[in-house]
Formats: structure tokens, sequence, C-alpha cells
């Protein structure tokens, strides 16, 4: 029972006050999905102002207050237990320029894990390449472990521009590969993000092993040329899909958080599906330029596929840090 209002005022207000806020950021952006944190929150401000208009029903007679409570106990309500399907429509161009560098940038500690983690990786098969050069035997896929970079450059040199069919089919085999390895890499996440750690790493692994025979053997000027007009795309989006599947981790312990597991997955799985769908996307563009542009190895383009490479990484990086940002008002 309520002895003295004002202490009862005091003491809940600043709930109240709270829980109103969050629902009105969340009704004034509808479309935003919400955090595990906002989800918590909600249904705790919830259940403590729906207690605390059963006190003050039993206790004192304050229509005004009774009124306000009411109201929030019911938008609160609304937003956690309703149904209803908000009328937004899909735009997928909206969805890529702006919701996708949204949705980075509310993850980027788990982008930055993915990049500590291939790190790791590059570091590994680096040392392993430089300390014991036969483990390039297990390193190394695609068949780089039986070339050694010096035949593979002149070869390449000498042969690319005579291979300009199949470009289409070798892109659409490309883009199927590279999308299917990111997408393994995200649902792995369903192992706690354990075997997407280990994919991430692996793949570092392999990168570095590869680099490192290539910088050995003299070519990094062709290895530049070769691997930045693709790889400033395409490595990220491994890494974004590597960033899906860490959330998906951390969503799966959900030590701070009370919500069962279906909950905590429903309210993230938005995100999940934007990271990625976005690294599809560029996955697409990625395996263009590596169909029509990665694979000519002309010394005289060199320089201008290190550039073209060196643009692309500019560029996203400027998208992921700066895309969809609102104006202040």
């Amino acid at each position: 029972m309520i002895v003295d209002l004002q202490r009862f005022l005091d003491r809940n207000e600043p709930h109240w006050n709270e829980l109103e806020a969050l629902l009105t950021r969340i009704e004034q952006a509808p479309e935003t999905p919400l955090s595990i944190a906002d989800i918590t929150r909600l249904h705790v401000l919830y259940e403590h102002a729906s207690n605390h208009l059963t006190e003050l029903n039993s206790a004192i007679s304050n229509p005004e207050l009774r009124t306000f409570l009411e109201t929030l106990v019911m938008r609160a309500y609304s937003e956690i237990y309703s149904r209803r399907t908000r009328a937004t429509r899909f735009s997928p161009v909206r969805w890529m320029l702006r919701t996708f560098p949204q949705t980075f940038r509310r993850h980027v500690r788990f982008f930055a894990l993915a990049c500590a983690i291939t790190l790791g990786g590059i570091l590994f098969g680096t040392g392993a390449t430089i300390a014991d050069p036969p483990s390039r035997e297990v390193l190394m896929p695609f068949g780089h472990d039986q070339t050694d970079p010096h035949q593979r450059v002149a070869h390449e040199e000498k042969h690319s521009l005579d291979r300009t069919g199949h470009r289409q089919t070798f892109s659409a085999y490309l883009l199927q590969n590279n999308a299917r390895v990111s997408v393994f890499t995200f649902a792995s996440g369903v192992t706690y993000g354990i075997v997407s750690g280990i994919l991430l790493f692996y793949n570092g692994a392999i990168m570095g092993a590869i680099c490192t025979d290539y910088l050995m053997a003299g070519q990094g000027l062709f290895l530049a040329a070769w691997l930045l007009p693709h790889g400033s795309v395409e490595i990220p989006c491994i890494l974004f899909a590597g960033q899906a599947a860490l959330l998906l981790g951390a969503v799966m312990f959900g030590r701070r958080s009370s919500l069962r597991l279906g909950l905590r997955i429903r309210a993230v799985l938005p995100d999940l599906v934007t990271l990625i769908g976005g690294a599809v996307v560029l996955l697409a563009y990625a395996a263009l330029v590596e169909s029509f542009l990665s694979q000519y190895h002309s010394p005289g383009i060199y320089v201008l596929k290190i550039a073209f490479g060196l643009i692309e990484l500019v560029l996203l990086s400027l998208f992921l840090a700066y895309g969809g940002r609102t104006k202040p008002t």
C-alpha cells in the first residue's frame, strides 16, 4: 500500500519517463529493429509500470496519474505483444545504401573481432610459410602449392589476354563459390561462433601463405595487381559474413539477457539478414571485377589495376563509415 504519494512518485517517475522516451523513439522509427538491450529494458520497464499501476489502484485515488500510467502500460503492451505488421514498403536501394551501413556500424565490434581473427590467421600463414616452406602444400588451395610464383606470373602475363572467352561463366562461378563460403561462415555462427572463428582464421592463413609466397619470390607488384581489384571488396565481404556469424554466436550465449533464445534471435534477425545480404550483393560486384579485370595480367596495366583497387577500398570504407547517416537538425 502506498503511504506517501510523493515518495512513490520520486522513486518511480524516472522509470516512467524512461519508458515513455523509449516508446516514443520506437513509435517514431517503427522500421528500425530494436537491439536486445532495448527489448530487455522495454520488458523490465513495462513490468515495473504495471506493478506501479496495480499499487496505485489499490491505494489511492489519483485520476490523472492513473490515466497516465494506464496509457503508458497500454503503449508498452502494444509494442511487446502486438503482432500487427507495419506498412513499410521495402526499397532495395534504401536497404543497401542506408540500412546496410547503419547495421554494420551498429555491430562494428564484431567486425573488428572478425578482422582480428583473420589477421591472426594471416600472421600464422606468413610465419608458417617462412619458417617451414613445405607447409605451403597444406596451406595453399587451388593448386597454388604446385606452382612456382615465377612460373605462374610468366604464364599469366603471356597468356591471360588470350583467354577472353567464358568470362560470364567464370563470373557466375566466382559469385556462387564466394556466396557459398560467406553463407556457410555465417550459418556456422550457430556453433556459438566457434566454427566461424576457425573458418576466418583458416581463410586468413591461406591469404598469408599465398601472399608471403609471392612476396618472397619478388612478385609483389603482380600480387597487388592481381588481388586488389576484387579483393578490396571480396575480403571485406567475408569479414561481413564473419561479423554476422559472431553476432549470432553472441546472441546464442546471451549471458546479459534474460530473454529466451528464440526472442534473442528474433531481435537481431533483421540485422543478420542485412549483413549477409549486403555481403552477397557486394560479392556479385567483386565476382564481375575478378572475372573481367583481375584475371588480365598485362604488366602495362598493373598500376591502373592497383589504383582501381585502392579507390574501391577507400570508397567502401567511406560508404561503411558515413552511409545512411542523418544530418543533425
